[in-house]
């Protein structure tokens, strides 16, 4: 006997069944759900503020912007140059402040 043309072929066993998420996954929906990802972005915003770090890439985007002319900058542009020195120069004291906060949750979470 012949399978039906018009029948779709029967899906794989595997591919129904939903993937578990991986650590980093469930952190972040953990971080969500608490509100605590939020506030570690306010904290985030704040120290960054405090140590100039805001006013460095502000004045690096418009030495950017006045080099290549006001109408020949887009969004993207200043985003692909920024980038990369925004995270260089984020202070060390706040990356391990905020790596301290984000273990301390996880502790209290019991991840």
């Amino acid at each position: 006997m012949r399978p039906s043309v018009n029948r779709p072929p029967t899906p794989d066993v595997h591919e129904n069944q939903e993937k578990e998420p991986t650590l980093q996954e469930t952190i972040n929906i953990k971080l969500i759900e608490s509100g605590e990802k939020e506030r570690l972005m306010e904290l985030l915003r704040e120290r960054l503020v405090e140590c100039g770090w805001k006013d460095e890439m502000k004045a690096i985007c418009r030495a950017f912007i006045k080099k290549k002319g006001r109408n020949n900058v887009t969004v993207d542009d200043l985003v692909h140059v920024i980038t990369p020195k925004g995270r260089a120069s984020v202070p060390d004291s706040i990356k391990a402040e905020l790596l301290q906060r984000i273990r301390k949750f996880l502790v209290s979470a019991a991840l």
